[in-house]
């Protein structure tokens, strides 16, 4: 904590007693769709439990360890850190002994109590409903490689390719935008065998079905596409997106329900704890024309 600059106070020294009904949260980024949809979550939960939320806005990489010290100056009963990307070493991840913590959405291991989502069934049934369709390999636009999410879902789209004997495609990084998409999507109009594609979000998503449409290639008759969020938009695409579906509700409460218990003296449940993923089928996805 030397590193991260934390200087306890007594507001620090207060968050044992429980009594402020506030939670404090920190977050590294406002700019994805997931981090916020996760923040949204967790408000709701704590207001449903009588909670108020003090967020602690991001701050530039080399001033990370502030976001720490502003710990110590709130009047907070827990902490709960939203931590998507690699942002900072996890052994450097420490706050005070006797602090309520809980981290949503990343590789914090045993370290912490972590919720997630599973981002591994849910990425290998995306996979796995491409194949079953009879398309011959599925290309992947994956997410910025500092995101844990990202990293998961990749992994997971090769381990269902190699388990079924297949090769992975180049995979197309994109950055989590519509415009990311967008460019990934123009190269894989020009590439034969890219008749199925399993993007790592919604939003890339959109502007893969957006680059194919420019390129002339029909989704779902010459390319399949699979999402992955289910934003509420994702249904109103054109055509309307196959994708996983993250319940970002459950991931709120059980953030919550897991600094409640840690607020009220019960031991943090280390590990993680994985919340269900699901696939919506809509009209994105269809058998190749070969077979």
């Amino acid at each position: 904590m030397t590193q991260l600059g934390y200087r306890p106070n007594s507001a620090a020294r207060a968050l044992k007693s429980g009594h402020f009904k506030t939670i404090g949260v920190i977050m590294f980024t406002l700019a994805t769709t997931g981090d916020m949809r996760t923040l949204e979550a967790i408000t709701d939960a704590a207001l449903t439990e009588g909670y108020a939320i003090t967020l602690l806005p991001p701050v530039p990489a080399q001033q990370r360890g502030g976001a720490f010290s502003r710990v110590g100056e709130q009047v907070v009963d827990a902490v709960i850190v939203v931590m998507e990307k690699h942002e900072v070493a996890l052994s450097d991840l420490v706050l005070p002994r006797g602090v309520p913590v809980v981290v949503a959405d990343s590789g914090a291991g045993n370290q912490y109590p972590v919720v997630d989502t599973d981002q591994v069934t849910g990425a290998s049934s995306a996979v796995t409903h491409l194949l079953d369709l009879g398309h011959r390999t599925v290309w992947h636009v994956a997410g910025p490689d500092e995101s844990f999410a990202a990293q998961r879902r990749a992994n997971a789209w090769r381990q269902v390719l190699r388990g079924r004997g297949i090769e992975p495609p180049p995979v197309l990084t994109g950055d989590w935008s519509a415009e990311s998409g967008y460019r990934a999507g123009i190269r894989l109009a020009d590439e034969p065998s890219s008749t199925a594609v399993f993007v790592a979000n919604d939003h890339m998503a959109l502007g893969v079905l957006r680059a194919l449409h420019d390129a002339g290639r029909l989704v779902p008759d010459d390319v399949s596409v699979v999402g992955f969020d289910d934003v509420p938009e994702s249904s109103s695409f054109q055509p309307s997106l196959t994708t996983v579906h993250q319940d970002f509700a459950e991931v709120g409460r059980r953030c919550i329900t897991r600094v409640r218990a840690q607020i009220r003296g019960e031991a943090p449940e280390l590990g993680t704890d994985l919340v269900s993923t699901r696939l919506v089928v809509r009209q994105s996805t269809a058998p190749p024309k070969f077979s």
